[in-house]
């Protein structure tokens, strides 16, 4: 809005009060609202602004800024992060933060819906795969700025992504891809647990072994037996999320990926690549060890361990805080961490869910001034970080004993002594970037991949002949012409 607009909105709220201390003006010529007044400047300017216009002279008045955050998540994590917002709101006297809940099924869907409707919050967490498609077409602001003051507050530089050289959005916390799995099916059957430290992870033909001793059919029988009947099994030994953007954690381990190191190819045909994704495919199909899981839904742990119906799967660190939590105060279930298993690199891969700034938002130095306070690991401590939702992403957590510590060692975590060298360790040491900090269009490469895919978990085609038949289109949507 120019400046001169600004006085006269002011000038127009001075008349306004005026006007009411008097009690002298004809109420017949004169406005009685302050929409009436506003009325009377308002020109060829849109309704939009007209609007505008009405919550600038409300703040003049001593009014709150109103700023609305969305996130997906469940119920508990909804609450949790608006109990984090009540904090700030009563911090200050100037800005209060709303958390708009969206279910993960239907979150882009819904973001792209009101992106096109005017209607954005102001802030929100949002999908990985989307953040720097957002940014070429001009949804998000430049939040450049924001750590001016406090530089030594900014988040990793492993956790920044940008755009033309310039930050658009910084990731909320850290978090990596490990194994879970269910100690007492261990103990059942005899097993050491996996290993916590790299040096003594799985290889993949370890873990496939590992998963045939846990898979059980209604007889007790394992795959190994000759009466295994594969179409009576009621524990399963593994399952490893198959939702595409955690699929890019096995190509990278045998000796590829999705892209080139610099982001610029398609490299999903690389043999290696088709490989590891055809593993994952024949723990299902050839080696009955894990059941059917169509890659569609983020449920994976809830369908797992929590079922009580596998003994192992990989999937993200803040179901310690969520699903796994419940299962195990509420259940009882036995849970351990792990490292991954590996094909022929040790790796995993970070992310975290970035927050945005919109650029619809009519209110962005307050919105920005919100994100930066939510970021503080002290501000989110008791509700997220301390709850195992999200890991720290400050460097001290990972480097300071002390820190490390006052992290760690508290009741929502695993034992120390378990979850250190997996959450600490593992992730300085074996953690890659996912592709979507740098690459452009991975979210429509990724809901392509995913559909090519479709027909792969349960056997109609070949990860090979999937790939083949889509590798244009996926290129295509990796530049973006799709």
């Amino acid at each position: 809005m120019k400046k001169g607009k600004v006085l006269a909105m002011l000038l127009v709220l001075v008349m306004v009060l005026s006007m009411v201390g008097c009690g002298t003006q004809d109420t017949a010529s004169a406005p009685t609202t302050e929409e009436q007044a506003v009325g009377e400047l308002a020109t060829e300017e849109s309704i939009a602004e007209e609007s505008a216009d009405e919550e600038l002279v409300a703040e003049a008045a001593g009014d709150r800024v109103k700023i609305t955050y969305a996130q997906w998540g469940g119920e508990e994590e909804t609450k949790n992060t608006q109990e984090v917002a009540d904090i700030f709101n009563a911090s200050q006297d100037r800005i209060e933060v709303e958390v708009i809940p969206i279910p993960w099924e239907t979150y882009m869907e819904k973001l792209n819906s009101m992106a096109t409707a005017g209607e954005l919050p102001d802030t929100a967490i949002m999908s990985e795969a989307g953040v720097i498609k957002w940014a070429e077409e001009g949804m998000l602001y430049n939040i450049s700025s924001m750590y001016d003051d406090e530089p030594d507050k900014k988040p990793l530089d492993s956790l920044t992504f940008e755009f033309n050289g310039e930050p658009v959005a910084y990731s909320g916390s850290f978090q990596q891809i490990m194994l879970y799995y269910n100690k007492d099916m261990f103990d059942t059957a005899g097993l050491e647990y996996p290993a916590t430290d790299a040096d003594n992870a799985y290889s993949w033909d370890e873990f496939v072994e590992v998963a045939k001793q846990l898979t059980l059919d209604e007889n007790g029988n394992t795959p190994n037996d000759a009466d295994f009947d594969k179409n009576s099994i009621v524990q399963y030994g593994c399952m490893i999320e198959n939702l595409v953007w955690q699929l890019e954690v096995w190509c990278l381990s045998n000796g590829s990926g999705f892209y080139s190191e610099d982001g610029k190819e398609v490299i999903i045909n690389d043999p290696a690549a088709v490989e590891a994704i055809q593993r994952i495919a024949d723990l299902h199909l050839v080696h009955n060890v894990a059941p059917l899981s169509t890659g569609l839904t983020d449920d994976g742990v809830q369908r797992s361990l929590v079922a009580g119906t596998v003994a192992m799967t990989t999937n993200g660190t803040w179901n310690m805080g969520t699903a796994l939590r419940e299962a195990r105060d509420d259940n009882g279930l036995n849970y351990g961490i792990a490292v991954l298993p590996y094909m022929e690199e040790k790796i995993t891969i970070t992310t975290g869910g970035p927050t945005v700034l919109f650029n619809q938002s009519k209110h962005p130095e307050e919105a920005m001034e919100w994100l930066k306070w939510f970021a503080q690991e002290e501000n989110n401590w008791d509700n997220l970080i301390s709850a195992a939702i999200w890991m720290p992403k400050s460097a001290n957590y990972y480097n300071n004993e002390e820190d490390t510590k006052r992290w760690l060692e508290n009741p929502a975590y695993p034992p120390y002594e378990e979850a250190k060298p997996v959450l600490v360790d593992y992730a300085k040491e074996y953690a890659k970037r996912a592709s979507w900090y740098y690459v452009n269009n991975t979210d429509d490469f990724n809901t392509l991949l995913g559909s090519t895919l479709g027909d792969v978990w349960t056997g109609k085609e070949t990860v090979q002949e999937a790939i083949d038949r889509n590798m244009a289109a996926l290129e295509e949507a990796h530049s973006g012409d799709f």
